[in-house]
C-alpha cells in the first residue's frame, strides 16, 4: 500500500482514482490551494467531483479549510494525527499581500480562547497578512 492509500485508509476514505489524484496534488503543494487552483490543474475534471472530494477530505480530517480574506476558501493538508479541534489543533496562517499565497504556520499554535458563557465557537481562523520571505528578498 502506497503513502496515498495509507492516508486514506487511516481515515476510512475509499481510495477512488480522483481522491488519489487530488491527494497527490495537495501533497506536492507547500501553500494552500483553492478549488479553482485544483480545477485549473485537473482541467478535464468535473468541478462537482473535485468539490465533493475536498468536502470528503475536510469531513474526514485529511485537509482543513482556511478563510484568508481573499473571498475563496483555501485548503491545506492536515498534519499527521491532527484532528482539527478548536481547542487543541489550531494554527496560524500567513497570507502574502504581494504573491497572494497563503501558507500554514503549523508550528505557531493559536492559544485557546475562553468565550463568555452562552457563546460556542464553531470555527476559529487567524490569518496574518504581510509580505512572505520569498517576496521580501526580491
Amino acid at each position: 500500500m502506497d503513502v496515498l492509500e495509507k492516508i486514506l485508509a487511516g481515515t476510512k476514505v475509499k481510495p477512488t482514482a480522483m481522491r488519489l489524484l487530488v491527494l497527490q496534488f495537495l501533497l506536492n503543494k507547500k501553500v494552500t490551494v483553492s478549488l479553482t487552483n485544483i480545477e485549473d490543474y485537473f482541467d478535464n475534471s468535473d468541478r462537482t467531483t473535485l468539490y465533493r472530494t475536498l468536502k470528503t477530505f475536510v469531513e474526514n480530517g485529511i485537509v482543513h479549510q482556511i478563510d484568508d480574506g481573499t473571498g475563496a476558501t483555501k485548503y491545506a493538508l492536515c498534519e499527521e494525527h491532527c484532528n482539527c479541534e478548536i481547542d487543541t489543533d489550531l494554527h496560524l496562517h500567513f497570507h502574502c499581500n504581494n504573491c497572494n499565497e497563503t501558507v500554514c504556520l503549523t508550528e505557531h499554535k493559536i492559544p485557546q480562547i475562553n468565550l463568555p458563557k452562552g457563546f460556542t465557537a464553531e470555527n476559529v481562523n487567524l490569518v496574518v497578512k504581510g509580505i512572505c520571505h520569498k517576496c521580501s528578498v526580491q
